[in-house]
């Protein structure tokens, strides 16, 4: 074995056996950042990244600003088989004039910081040791996590749910001209390769309309369905669910339609869903899930029971019961997770105690659902880049809670039509004191709320406030729940 060369001068040969050692003793958290349905996930890694590596953060991060000699650092890529978060290209749209926000990731990612402190025990600081962490933020596509609820799921079983969704009164209109093609479809019948592709083509686009209405309705899939990347047109994804086939009188042993989907439906689990799980998902200590709550307190009381129904997949992806195979499989279970209720900045600050209580509503009866022991939760309202200000307007009729920003162009707002430069001033609405009555349809409509899309703030760069000049809302508060036993 060849040994490394060191330099002659004792200090610099001190100061490379230190840095040796703090690296073989620097643990490593791999942390999975998810979303479901334009939640912001990639605003999310950006804004933490740059608010560490800066010390950008408005309001500071108290859990980490009176570390001693705290910094944070992008380190090279860790995985050489997993692409590179493009955490600069993102932050150059944030910056570009006027701002955009970035595109958002449809695959895989991972980005390696590391955070770096004085050492808190003499013998490492008489050495000068600094005490490290690593932190590998692995960013993937919601869609991938609902889809490990199928892996204990059988086609039968996965069609029965399927489609008594596709069939409830809130979908149907969407899944119409599905369910008119499976009225002529005989699962019994021969194999047809035609029917296969006409009815993946036509339940797919069923589940990308009805997301597109209806974000609360993100859980909808199978994931790669709508996000298909390099397997677009493989047969694996060419399935779709199948009421029940009766075997017709007569009939020949030979393959039936029915066993092609379930073939091909086998074949997206073992080859898709279960790598993502085996290589990625089950190597994470920690998560968070970005959720896009207000859109549906939007939506009202009947889209965010569409949000807690979707948040049971997300469940069982966490918490595999005893009797899963998925329990057996991994070495270690996520043990901290962050619930983010995204877009914080589109209601006034009187109302985030408010979102945080109505997600954790959702999310506590979700996880009692999937009743299994597992990883801590905590909700937090968040907005990983604040993109608009608290305004309080007094009238002869009261305070109202309002919030001012700059509409997208296209927004409309009390009939005018935005442009994406003229500021306004917004009244969202007050959410419910009362988690419990955000569900109820006898207490809040979609006439209840106004949510209007901001463009990103501009950010002042080249003097000395840009330092400080990152707005945010609870960026703070996600980080110190999920390393807080890590951090001094």
């Amino acid at each position: 074995m060849k040994l490394p060369s060191l330099p002659s001068d004792p200090a610099a040969v001190l100061s490379n056996v230190g840095i040796a050692v703090s690296d073989y003793f620097t643990p490593t958290i791999r942390l999975g950042v998810t979303g479901l349905s334009r939640s912001g996930k990639t605003v999310f890694i950006t804004g933490l990244v740059r608010c560490l590596t800066e010390g950008a953060a408005q309001p500071p991060f108290r859990r980490t600003s009176g570390i001693e000699g705290f910094r944070a650092y992008l380190e090279p890529q860790p995985d050489d088989d997993i692409p590179r978060f493009a955490y600069e290209e993102h932050l150059e749209a944030v910056f570009s004039a006027p701002p955009v926000w970035p595109e958002s990731t449809r695959k895989i990612s991972q980005l390696r910081l590391t955070l770096e402190w004085s050492a808190q025990d003499p013998i490492r600081e008489a050495f000068g040791f600094r005490q490290r962490l690593h932190i590998d933020i692995v960013d993937y596509p919601g869609e991938w996590l609902i889809d490990l609820g199928l892996l204990d799921q059988s086609f039968a079983d996965w069609s029965k749910e399927a489609l008594f969704s596709a069939k409830s009164d809130s979908l149907r209109p969407y899944a119409d001209d599905f369910l008119t093609f499976l009225e002529g479809v005989d699962g019994a019948g021969p194999l047809d390769e035609q029917v296969a592709i006409e009815g993946a083509k036509l339940y797919t686009s069923y589940i990308a309309e009805a997301r597109k209405a209806d974000p609360s309705r993100a859980a909808l899939g199978p994931g790669r369905f709508l996000l298909p990347g390099d397997l677009e047109g493989s047969p694996q994804l060419t399935f779709f669910p199948l009421n029940s086939a009766v075997a017709r009188p007569g009939s020949v042993a030979a393959p039936s339609l029915s066993d092609l989907l379930t073939k091909r439906y086998d074949k997206y689990k073992q080859n898709i869903v279960r790598p993502f799980f085996e290589k990625y998902f089950s190597k994470l200590d920690r998560q968070i899930v970005l959720i896009d709550a207000l859109s549906a307190l939007n939506g009202g009381a009947e889209a965010l029971a569409n949000l807690e129904q979707g948040l049971d997949g997300v469940m069982k992806a966490f918490r595999p019961g005893t009797n899963s195979w998925l329990s057996f499989l991994l070495p270690r279970r996520i043990d901290r997770i962050v619930f983010a209720a995204t877009k914080a900045d589109h209601i006034h600050h009187t109302s985030h105690d408010r979102l945080e209580a109505v997600l954790g509503k959702a999310v506590s009866r979700a996880a009692k659902r999937a009743s299994a022991a597992g990883a801590g939760f905590r909700c937090v309202a968040l907005a990983a880049l604040r993109a608009t200000e608290d305004v309080d307007r007094v009238t002869g009729s009261g305070t109202y809670h309002c919030i001012r920003g700059v509409p997208e162009a296209g927004e409309t707002v009390n009939g005018r039509r935005f442009d994406g430069k003229q500021a306004a001033v917004v009244f969202p609405g007050d959410l419910p004191i009362d988690p419990l009555d955000a569900f109820d349809t006898t207490k809040a409509g979609p006439e209840d709320y106004r949510f209007v899309r901001f463009r990103p703030p501009t950010i002042k760069t080249g003097d000395a406030l840009s330092v400080g000049n990152w707005p945010h809302i609870g960026l703070g508060n996600a980080l110190a729940f999920l390393l807080e036993d890590y951090l001094p």
